[in-house]
């Protein structure tokens, strides 16, 4: 293929997302469902030239590793850890953990229903479906509430490491007893909280000392380099990739008198900018490619058996039943439209590829993870409108009421 075309290619594509996620956040509609439509209309025109994209599969999961990663640092890089914040923190830890826990429950319960297979490999297929998505999230909350906004984010950085955690876990459950399990999943945690606190340490000494114009792409190749000999020995790598996120983020926290002095610079709080810049955008590019490729490599006949839509539709609906529960009992405030911003993405798709063959369900429809993905996306987008917060007037102040769920617009005069 002439390098010109795929530099067009590559270019329009970053483009066209751009205009996605402009388009999401004014209509409120999560990009990812655009990302993957176009794929697919990719997979088409491909198909009728006849030409077609090499390497798929592992430039698929090569993407969707390097996003998670820079998805979680850019929530680590987020999160600010202050004593009045220790209760949403909280709340929202529990919240996460709670969905995930029971959203995987249901689901394995239901596919043990559906294909008789043992319980612990239905645990293992349903617990991706269990994770909501930071990436679709993200671009739709900026139009919440700073209370539920805020709730929302915390809330899916906690369901990104418990779910990595959690599937962690059952695979080493997998090849021992629980006990077992439990004894190495510990030592693990143990093992990555220590490395993850001298990287911290490590990288902060570099961002204060290192003068080169190339300062933090070499910083995040060592937190790269980390997370990839972490997951050879199946540890919680992502646990190292949070806390560096949270440490800098915090360093107010953790450095004080003299190492402020030797880890600190009059520079940091500009670098750290730069940082979170550079993090968002990197993860902006890695996420576009790896929705298209995900489109690109759907199978388009599978979207539309009966049987993965039923499935699919049934997933989002226990998603969704044990959210409002989580909610109701968590979140201290109305949980609308709140309720409806449970995505599934990138995660979702990450984990459940790298379900070892073995393991798999057999008689699983090809089309339920892509539907799935779809489905609690596209909930958002039909349920966002008629519960969004409207503006009434009422011959005297303007208030702002709760939900108004005959209003499509976004005011509404009582006279």
């Amino acid at each position: 293929m002439n390098s010109s075309y795929l530099i067009i290619g590559l270019s329009v594509s970053v483009l066209i997302s751009y205009a996605f996620d402009l388009f999401s956040s004014r209509f409120k509609t999560p990009s990812v469902i655009l990302l993957l439509v176009l794929g697919m209309v990719a997979q088409w025109v491909t198909g009728y030239f006849g030409i077609t994209i090499p390497y798929v599969a592992p430039t698929l999961s090569t993407l969707g590793t390097l996003g998670l990663i820079l998805i979680v640092l850019e929530g680590g890089l987020d999160l600010e850890i202050q004593r009045s914040q220790l209760g949403i923190l909280r709340r929202t830890a529990l919240t996460a953990l709670g969905s995930l826990v029971g959203t995987t429950l249901l689901i394995a319960f239901v596919l043990f229903l559906l294909l008789e297979e043992t319980f612990a490999k239905c645990l293992l297929n349903a617990l991706p479906f269990g994770v909501i998505s930071r990436t679709v999230a993200l671009p739709v909350v900026q139009n919440l509430s700073d209370k539920q906004r805020e709730f929302a984010l915390f809330e899916s950085t906690f369901s990104d490491i418990m779910g990595v955690m959690l599937f962690n876990f059952i695979l080493l459950a997998q090849s021992s007893s629980v006990l077992g399990a439990t004894l190495l999943f510990a030592r693990d945690t143990i093992v990555v909280s220590v490395v993850a606190i001298i990287c911290c340490f490590g990288l902060l000494y570099l961002i204060s000392r290192i003068n080169h114009t190339v300062k933090f792409l070499p910083i995040i190749s060592v937190l790269l380099l980390v997370y990839a000999i972490a997951q050879i020995y199946q540890m919680s790598s992502l646990l190292i990739i949070l806390v560096f996120g949270l440490f800098l983020n915090n360093t107010e926290l953790f450095i004080r008198g003299r190492l402020d002095q030797i880890f600190k610079n009059d520079l940091f709080e500009k670098e750290l900018d730069q940082l979170k810049n550079l993090t968002a955008e990197g993860g902006f590019v890695i996420r576009t490619f790896f929705f298209l490729l995900f489109g690109y490599a759907a199978n388009l006949s599978a979207l539309i058996d009966v049987d993965a839509l039923i499935v699919s539709a049934l997933f989002v609906v226990v998603i969704l039943a044990v959210r409002y529960a989580a909610l109701r009992l968590a979140f201290r405030g109305p949980v609308m439209p709140l309720l409806w911003v449970a995505p599934r993405g990138l995660l979702t798709i990450l984990l459940y590829l790298n379900i070892p063959e073995a393991l798999k369900l057999s008689g699983f429809r090809e089309g339920v993870l892509m539907l799935t993905v779809i489905f609690s996306a596209l909930v958002i987008t039909v349920r966002w409108h008629p519960f969004a917060p409207v503006t009434v007037r009422r011959n005297g102040p303007v208030r702002v009421t709760e939900n108004c769920p005959f209003a499509l617009l976004s005011t509404c005069r009582i006279s």
